[in-house]
C-alpha cells in the first residue's frame, strides 16, 4: 500500500464517520461543511462535527425549549430560540459532563480544559456566522459569549539525562515489567528507532506512522514525510537516528507483513501498519521510566524536545520553524517565546561595560 493510498484510506475512514454524524446533525451543517470541504482538511471538518453534536445534544437535553426537539430536525426557527445564555450555559457544561457507551451503556466523565472548551466555542462561532451570512439568524451570538483565558504552560521536555534514560530503558529492559520485557524482546530495534526519530528529527506521530520503506535514504540519510495538510517534505536524520534505523530495516525485512501494509515501515507485532494509539504508548511506557514526575510525555512532547534543542543550539526560530513543518513562524516563536526570553537575558549579562567610578 503506497503513502498515497495510505492517506487516502485514512482520509476515507473520516470521512465515512463525518457523514455518519451528519444524519445526526441538523441539514445546515451539512451545507456548512459543503461550504468549507475545500479549504479545510477531513480531519478538521470531523472535530467540528462532534463539537456540533455535543452542543446540539445539550440544547435538547438541557434547554426545556428544546425537549422536544432531535438536532436532525432542527431549522432556522429553532436557531431563532438559541440565546446567548445557552451558549455561555454550554461553556459551563462543558468543563465537566457525561457519557454513556453506546455498547456498554455505562457513563464515564469527561472534563475539557481552556483550549477544549474554546476549540469547541470557536466551532460554535464558525457555524453560527456561517447561519448568520446565509440569513438563517439575526446575529452570531456566538460571538458575545466571551472565550476563556488561555493559560500559558511551560514546555514539557525531557532533559539530556532523561533522553539517555529512555534510550537505555529500551536497550535493556530496565525498567519494565516481565510481560512488557517479552514485548521488548520482539520490538527493541523498532522501538529505539522510533523514538530516536522523534528526538533526532521532531516528526509528529501522524507523520511517523505514515512513513513507507520507500520514504527512507539512508545513503543520504534522509526521509520523506507527509506534513498534516498533505505536502510532502524531505528531512535529514543525524547519523544516530540512521544506525539505528539500518538496524531495524534489518529486522523488518524478515517480517512478512499482513496484505495491504507491505510498504508500511514500522509494523506492530500482529504485522500491520503501527497505530498512532501504539506509538503513543510505547512512548509513554519507556518516558515514565526516565522521567517518572513527568507523566505527560509524548510523542509531541518529544518533537518539542528536539525543537527546543534545536533552538537552544542555533538560536535560528526559522529554521525551527522549517524543520518542525510550522507553516507560520509565529506558532513556532509562540511555543519557544520563554526561551527567547533567556537568550536575550544572557545577551545582556554577557555585555561588558566600565564599572562606576568611585566618587
Amino acid at each position: 500500500m503506497s503513502e498515497q493510498s495510505y492517506r487516502k484510506q485514512t482520509d476515507i475512514k473520516r470521512l465515512n464517520k463525518l457523514r455518519q454524524l451528519e444524519k445526526e446533525l441538523p441539514i445546515v451543517c451539512t451545507d456548512f461543511f459543503r461550504s468549507i470541504a475545500q479549504t479545510t482538511s477531513t480531519l478538521t471538518r470531523l472535530a467540528y462535527a462532534y463539537d456540533f453534536r455535543l452542543f446540539f445534544q445539550f440544547l435538547c437535553q438541557e434547554n426545556p425549549l428544546f425537549a422536544d426537539c432531535e438536532p436532525r430536525f432542527m431549522d432556522e426557527k429553532d436557531f431563532a430560540k438559541v440565546k446567548m445564555r445557552d451558549i455561555d450555559t454550554f461553556q459551563d457544561y462543558l468543563t465537566q459532563y457525561y457519557v454513556s457507551d453506546q455498547e456498554t451503556g455505562e457513563s464515564h466523565v469527561v472534563q475539557n480544559h481552556e483550549l477544549g472548551i474554546m476549540r469547541k466555542l470557536c466551532s460554535l462561532r464558525s457555524l453560527f456566522e456561517y447561519m448568520f451570512k446565509n440569513g438563517l439568524i439575526e446575529a452570531n451570538i456566538a460571538t458575545l459569549v466571551s472565550l476563556p483565558k488561555i493559560h500559558e504552560k511551560p514546555i514539557l521536555r525531557l532533559e539530556a539525562d532523561e533522553m539517555r534514560k529512555m534510550l537505555d530503558a529500551v536497550y535493556s529492559g530496565d525498567g519494565l515489567s516481565e510481560h512488557q520485557r517479552k514485548v521488548s524482546a520482539n520490538t527493541k530495534s523498532r522501538d529505539l528507532a522510533i523514538i530516536l526519530l522523534f528526538l533526532g528529527t521532531g516528526i509528529r506521530v501522524s507523520e511517523c506512522v505514515g512513513i513507507n520503506l520507500s520514504d527512507i535514504d539512508l545513503d543520504n540519510k534522509a526521509f520523506v514525510v507527509t506534513r498534516k495538510g498533505g505536502d510532502q517534505s524531505i528531512l535529514y536524520m543525524p547519523d544516530t537516528v540512521a544506525e539505528a534505523l539500518e538496524d531495524y530495516l534489518q529486522v523488518r525485512s524478515e517480517i512478512i507483513p499482513v496484505e495491504g501494509h507491505e510498504e508500511a515501515l514500522f509494523l506492530s507485532l500482529q504485522r500491520k501498519r503501527i497505530t498512532q494509539r501504539a506509538v503513543q504508548n510505547l512512548v509513554k511506557k519507556y518516558a515514565l521510566i526516565a522521567a517518572p514526575l513527568k507523566k505527560r510525555i509524548s510523542p509531541h512532547k518529544l518533537r518539542s524536545t528536539f525543537g527546543t534543542n534545536l533552538y537552544e543550539e542555533t538560536g535560528d526560530i526559522y529554521l525551527v520553524a522549517d524543520v518542525l513543518g510550522h507553516t507560520d513562524v509565529n506558532t513556532t516563536r509562540k511555543h519557544y517565546a520563554a526561551m527567547t526570553d533567556l537568550h536575550k537575558r544572557e545577551a545582556a549579562r554577557r555585555i561588558q561595560l566600565p564599572a562606576k567610578k568611585e566618587e
